[in-house]
């Protein structure tokens, strides 16, 4: 296979995480490391062979695949395999296909990808297939050209406890509204699915105000429709935030409103994003798996399948919350669940300031 350096993607990358996080802290250069002390060492570069695997994300330049490329790029200082990450510069699913296409003509040895639209990127990710290209995915629990699917955990259980948090807030009662990325992102439709079915059973007094709101993983957009809905209904108690930049824009709605305590959020996030609204008390809950782990995670299970190592149901992949990854369908063995999520307030964000 062909080598390629990060380098031939320099001009495909889009850099300006603050301007992305509408008036949100920037993202902090100095991340901290991935624990990879228990990641076996037989899939290093020496052990096998060096591989190139190019990670595609559904945007670059935000805060949360700014983290993931964390990972990335240490998974390649670690093993020595040829590694590096790139994504549209705006939610893009045409744009990414054509990142895929790029990779595909490229010769790589794999592509790992965090799909903005499943139905957009399965045809170019089957031929890759095709071409003998391993591929690995990540929040695509419903894709079928992948080789293997990772989940950080299993999502309806992250989407009620995000509501489980939102409804105590709201008191049981009131209007909330949900955001996605995408209306066609599986994972996060599952994460609202899991709520609103949590909601439904605990918390019968509240309802949704509107269907689910598509903000394309971006923070100016999830702020400028909050805006709207709150418009629409100014009796709105409630926001449930699939997608991390919610977290800023909902966060900077309410502060800028003065409505604390009166309009709650609960949904993803990362404390380098939604931190001031932790700490001034404008949300009070965010949610998130560290997308750092998820891209390292993505990366061994590239070179297991490259090697032809056994994965299965049971796996250790010696990362945290990857432990012990599971088979939840016996009808998509491929698709390997992990237990890797953590809820952040105030009282416990310096823990997980990246």
């Amino acid at each position: 296979m062909v080598q390629i350096s990060r380098r031939q993607f320099g001009l495909m990358t889009a850099a300006g995480a603050a301007a992305m996080l509408a008036g949100g802290p920037a993202f902090a250069a100095a991340a901290e490391a991935v624990d990879a002390s228990g990641v076996s060492k037989d899939i290093s570069a020496k052990a096998t062979k060096k591989y190139s695997i190019g990670t595609v994300v559904k945007v670059d330049g935000i805060a949360w695949f700014d983290r993931m490329r964390v990972g990335v790029k240490q998974f390649g200082a670690d093993t020595g395999h040829d590694t590096w990450m790139v994504g549209p510069s705006q939610a893009d699913a045409a744009a990414q296909v054509q990142i895929v296409e790029t990779l595909i003509a490229q010769g790589v040895d794999a592509i790992c990808i965090v799909p903005f639209s499943v139905e957009a990127v399965e045809p170019v990710l089957q031929k890759a297939r095709d071409r003998g290209i391993v591929v690995i995915s990540h929040e695509a629990s419903n894709l079928q050209a992948t080789d293997y699917d990772v989940e950080a955990f299993d999502n309806h259980a992250y989407g009620a406890k995000l509501m489980e948090n939102l409804g105590q807030q709201m008191g049981g009662e009131g209007k909330y509204i949900a955001t996605v990325g995408s209306l066609t992102s599986q994972s996060q439709n599952e994460w609202i699915d899991g709520a609103v079915a949590y909601q439904q059973q605990h918390f019968p007094k509240m309802s949704q105000a509107a269907k689910r709101i598509e903000t394309y993983d971006d923070a100016t957009t999830d702020y400028n429709k909050l805006k709207e809905v709150l418009t629409t209904y100014p009796d709105l108690r409630g926001i449930l935030g699939a997608p991390m930049p919610t977290s800023a824009g909902a966060g900077r709605l309410i502060a800028e409103r003065g409505l604390k305590g009166k309009l709650f959020f609960a949904g993803t996030g990362l404390v380098s994003v939604a931190g001031q609204y932790l700490k001034n008390g404008d949300i009070d809950y965010i949610q998130f798996w560290d997308p750092a782990i998820a891209g390292y995670a993505m990366n061994i299970l590239a070179v297991m399948a490259l090697t032809k190592k056994p994965i299965a149901s049971g796996l250790n992949i010696g990362l945290k919350g990857y432990q012990d990854l599971k088979a939840n369908d016996p009808k998509r063995p491929n698709v390997l669940f992990g237990q890797g999520w953590v809820g952040v307030t105030k009282d416990n964000m310096g823990q997980y300031n990246f």
